[in-house]
Parts: C-alpha cells; sequence; structure tokens
C-alpha cells in the first residue's frame, strides 16, 4: 500500500539530523516546496458558465414561446370575430371584424 499525503497545504517535515545540525551550527534550512497552482482551474469556473447559459437559453425559449401562444391567440380572436358578425345590444350594433 502506496502512503499518499492528504489534500492541502501542509508543513514541510524537517529530518532531525538537519534541523539539529542548523541549531548547533546556525545554518539556514531552506524549504523547497512544489507549487501547482500555475494551471486556472477551469473546472470551477465550468459550473457557474453552465448554469448561467442554461438560464439564458431557457429566458429566450420562455420569451419565444409566449410570443407564439399571444400569437395564436390574437389570430383566434380575429377569427371568431369575423365569424360572429355584427354584435348588436340595444338597438347599437358593433361590426368586430372587417369581412374581406
Amino acid at each position: 500500500m502506496e502512503h499518499r499525503e492528504p489534500p492541502g497545504v501542509l508543513a514541510p517535515h524537517i529530518p532531525a539530523d538537519a534541523y539539529h545540525r542548523a541549531q548547533a551550527t546556525g545554518q539556514p534550512v531552506v524549504f523547497v516546496v512544489q507549487d501547482n497552482t500555475a494551471a486556472f482551474p477551469w473546472r470551477r469556473l465550468a459550473y457557474p458558465f453552465a448554469i448561467a447559459g442554461a438560464v439564458v437559453i431557457g429566458g429566450w425559449g420562455l420569451v419565444a414561446a409566449l410570443a407564439w401562444l399571444l400569437d395564436i391567440a390574437a389570430h383566434t380572436a380575429t377569427v371568431i370575430a369575423g365569424a360572429a358578425g355584427p354584435v348588436g345590444v340595444g338597438g347599437i350594433s358593433l361590426k368586430l371584424a372587417r369581412s374581406k
């Protein structure tokens, strides 16, 4: 079984003999830490942009569906008004649509 370090930033390990030698002689101890933050985390940005894109596409779809429904409703009202002919109440008649 292979030993793995847990994720995250850990303090580097100093071997005991190097630590005692540095304490006795006053030499500085040099740490070499490998940094892997050079790559940009695209995955972290992909989810918010995917969600925002889905919201925008859904919003445009909702607007298109509403426009289509209003268009159908207007055509339906025109057909009903044309077929009904003049409407009269108490001797006053009103023609709802022009005949062709």
